[in-house]
């Protein structure tokens, strides 16, 4: 048997994708999740083939969720029309249907299930270009000691690289995300957040001051009192996002 969940917060969407599943039955629906945090935990208890993915979602949204699974399974996305969303499927041949799911349609998708469990999915790559998106670009969703939590952006002092992950500095501590400086200079508003450093990226709103440290070299002060380096490139920008 292929084992699979359903998470959408919607009773009605799950129970179409069941009435759909019926033409399957080498298909068993091993849980059924109405948001993120049930369909996280069910997924690290279940270790489920492959789920059905709701992408609007309340609490955390379906590429949040995703983010904060590890080893995810295959994933067959189900969506209202969300132009950010269609893109981050097409650009990396990721399954997905459009509700009001057809049952053409769903049939085509569940046929392609067999091929999908044999292949890595393109995990990484799709939510980076979900990323994109502006519902992704006020918060921050992490897992920290098996708890999920949801940062605001305003509250970020700044992003700090560390290895292969990005420690977040915060008002209430440091917290780590599984991504790239990169990751986050591109999906975050340049205006609110600048990259002053390779190893920087900091909340325009937390500066307090900038002083020469020597020749050509600056470093900036931040209302919470951390002092941090600014590269030559790092300086220009702060200039202009600045006025200065």
């Amino acid at each position: 048997m292929i084992r699979t969940i359903l998470i959408d917060d919607e009773p009605l969407a799950r129970d179409v994708v069941k009435h759909y599943l019926k033409s399957f039955p080498d298909v068993e629906i091993v849980a059924e999740c109405s948001d993120g945090f049930e369909g996280l935990k069910a997924i690290s208890q279940l270790k489920p083939d492959f789920i059905f993915l709701d992408i609007q979602m309340p609490k955390i949204n379906g590429f949040e969720m995703l983010e904060l699974v590890e080893d995810p399974p295959a994933v067959i996305f189900t969506t209202a029309f969300d132009e950010y969303a269609i893109k981050a499927f097409e650009v990396n041949a990721a399954d997905y249907l459009l509700k009001p799911i057809e049952q053409e349609r769903f049939d085509q998708a569940m046929h392609k299930i067999p091929a999908r469990l044999k292949q890595a999915e393109p995990t990484e790559e799709l939510l980076e270009t979900a990323g994109m998106s502006p519902a992704q670009q006020h918060r921050v969703v992490v897992k920290t000691n098996g708890v999920i939590k949801i940062i605001p952006v305003n509250d970020i002092h700044y992003f700090e690289a560390d290895d292969d992950h990005v420690k977040m500095s915060t008002t209430e501590g440091h917290f780590y995300k599984n991504k790239t400086m990169s990751f986050f200079e591109k999906t975050l508003d340049s205006e609110q957040f600048i990259r002053i450093h390779r190893s920087y990226l900091i909340n325009l709103a937390q500066v307090s001051k900038i002083e020469l440290k020597e020749k050509d070299s600056y470093i900036v002060l931040l209302k919470s009192d951390i002092w941090l380096p600014v590269s030559k490139t790092g300086y220009i920008k702060l200039k202009a996002a600045l006025g200065m």
